[in-house]
């Protein structure tokens, strides 16, 4: 994987303002050689980004200049803008190694400057020098410039939807409302039932485009449930949910079942952990020996993710979310009650930062694999009930959804 240099403050605060502007992008470093020589190396966030958005698909290119693609390009400066185009290629050398060039980009640029690339639609790509451009003082002045121009074109507009859906839940002011059942599930139900939401395992968002997330206030040190998505089998060792179970569950109330915690860094007490695989594009759960010091190294495979599969879910579950925190009480009918505190709006989540968070065990994965799941009608029991839930912790929410606006009740 190629490594980027740290941000600098400046930088930084660039990039800041465009998330919170839900403005998309991607960033390429210019190195020296890469200046000298007109080659940028395509690193996978970048491929990820472009693939995303219909930009350009590497792995469906051959390689050769032959087959080299080319998109119309705006380079962006603080007074005007540099009609240009970007290729996309891989050479005949290096294993068709995945690059692109930015023509003109030397005339605005300095060796280990970043810019970020952004598409505005497939065919039609713009490139700042982040390092030496503006952005926030280009977009706040009332002197029209083509980088105001880009992020107010690009920038959500108030949205009618969230503040329908802000107006709905604040006809429930100040008071208790009682759930129908006593589960951890319960209070999220409740919510769905108040907005007329049927329960359903979709991955698509819960009330018109936002998806709903409902906790207590009363636990801080909470994981906050992200999306579940079982991993890729058809690219995986283990097939099956049974079969990890096989391979790794143990008994628990007389059931052969799997329930634990996976996270990248110590494996756990069954000695799984995950590993990011940056060249393969993947996150791999695998089995490791523990050994002296604290050292393990792996033993067997087990199973893996898509990377592109957990973005696609992540941007498709979250666009845009409520964050719902309620207090809590026993009701008279010994039956818990609970009453809106705040909600948490968040947009537009950093996908990239999804891989790091999870490199960083402030993202985890629980699975809960063999339990025994029960018709709510019938009482008896019917297959399914196993759940891989990605889940990230309270305190580290904030750094994969910058863009939040709070509402207190």
């Amino acid at each position: 994987m190629i490594h980027m240099r740290s941000f600098t403050p400046f930088e930084k605060r660039n990039m800041e303002y465009l998330v919170n502007h839900n403005v998309k992008f991607t960033q390429v470093q210019i190195t020296s050689t890469g200046l000298k020589k007109s080659i940028l190396d395509a690193t996978t966030p970048m491929r990820t980004y472009f693939k995303e958005n219909n930009v350009h698909d590497y792995e469906l290119q051959s390689k050769g200049q032959e087959h080299k693609v080319t998109i119309p390009t705006h380079i962006l400066t603080s007074f005007g803008s540099i009609a240009t185009q970007t290729s996309f290629y891989r050479p005949e050398t290096k294993d068709g190694d995945p690059r692109l060039w930015i023509y003109r980009l030397k005339e605005t640029t300095e060796a280990d400057d970043i810019h970020v690339i952004i598409a505005m639609n497939p065919n039609d790509l713009y490139v700042i020098n982040i390092t030496k451009v503006d952005i926030v003082k280009c977009c706040e002045t009332s002197i029209e410039n083509p980088i105001r121009d880009l992020v107010h074109t690009l920038s959500d507009s108030a949205d009618q939807v969230s503040e329908e859906l802000l107006a709905l839940l604040m006809e429930y002011q100040n008071q208790w409302i009682d759930t129908d059942l006593n589960a951890d599930t319960a209070i999220g139900r409740q919510v769905e039932a108040l907005l007329g939401i049927d329960m359903n395992d979709s991955p698509l968002p819960d009330y018109k485009g936002i998806e709903l997330k409902s906790f207590r206030s009363q636990r801080p040190s909470i994981r906050k449930n992200l999306f579940c998505k079982v991993p890729d089998w058809d690219i995986s060792h283990l097939k099956s949910g049974a079969e990890i179970v096989d391979k790794y569950g143990y008994l628990s109330g007389g059931i052969k079942s799997y329930r634990n915690t996976l996270r990248c860094g110590a494996p756990n007490t069954q000695n799984l952990r995950l590993n990011m695989n940056y060249p393969d594009n993947l996150l791999e759960i695998e089995e490791d020996e523990i050994r002296e010091n604290d050292q393990f190294k792996k033993v067997a495979d087990v199973a893996v993710w898509r990377l592109q599969t957990l973005h696609h879910c992540l941007l498709t579950k979250h666009h845009e979310t409520f964050w719902i925190e309620v207090d809590t009480r026993m009701g008279e009918s010994g039956q818990e009650q609970f009453m809106f505190n705040k909600i948490e709006h968040t947009r537009n989540p950093i996908v990239f930062q999804f891989d790091i968070l999870l490199e960083q065990s402030m993202i985890t994965v629980d699975l809960l694999l063999g339990r025994p799941k029960v018709d709510s009608i019938t009482g008896k029991p019917k297959k399914g009930g196993d759940a891989v839930s990605f889940k990230i912790k309270k305190n580290a929410a904030g750094l994969l959804f910058p863009d939040s606006v709070t509402y207190k009740f």
